[in-house]
């Protein structure tokens, strides 16, 4: 049986919600209510993509080992695929501008153009743009 899962909520550690939440807000992403207190929100990534930002007290609530300092070490990288290479740009720039800083140089491999970011607590975003109908022949339709 293949595993398909329906959604997916990244859980990430942030230090100040608030500040949080106004920076995903400058970078464009929205935010439902519902699922919003004091200690957490539920940022809206895609039609069935989260990322659930908790407080770092109630991101411990859920673990027993200690909090990863994204400063420090990386346990996840976040990539985001988008519909162009213009979207790349946008998001980027938009993150840089709200107070991010850029992670690696711009990446164009012709079929694939990305862009990444650090965040405010310094987890790292990655955007990128695959045009399928450029990519590499040699390549394996799948990988098992």
């Amino acid at each position: 049986m293949a595993v398909r899962a329906n959604q997916i909520f990244v859980n990430l550690p942030v230090q100040d919600l608030k500040r949080s939440v106004d920076f995903f807000t400058k970078v464009g992403f929205e935010f439902n209510a519902q699922f919003t207190d004091d200690k957490a929100t539920c940022m809206i990534v895609g039609e069935n993509i989260f990322a659930m930002l908790l407080v770092e007290e109630r991101f411990q609530s859920f673990i027993t080992k200690k909090i990863a300092n994204a400063a420090e070490t990386t346990e996840v990288i976040v990539a985001l695929s988008v519909a162009s290479r213009e979207e790349v740009d946008a998001i980027v720039q938009a993150a840089l501008d709200a107070g991010a800083k850029q992670y690696n140089e711009p990446q164009d491999h012709g079929f694939m153009y990305g862009r990444s970011f650090q965040d405010l607590d310094n987890h790292l975003w990655e955007v990128s743009y695959i045009n399928l109908s450029a990519f590499p022949s040699n390549q394996p339709e799948q990988i098992r």
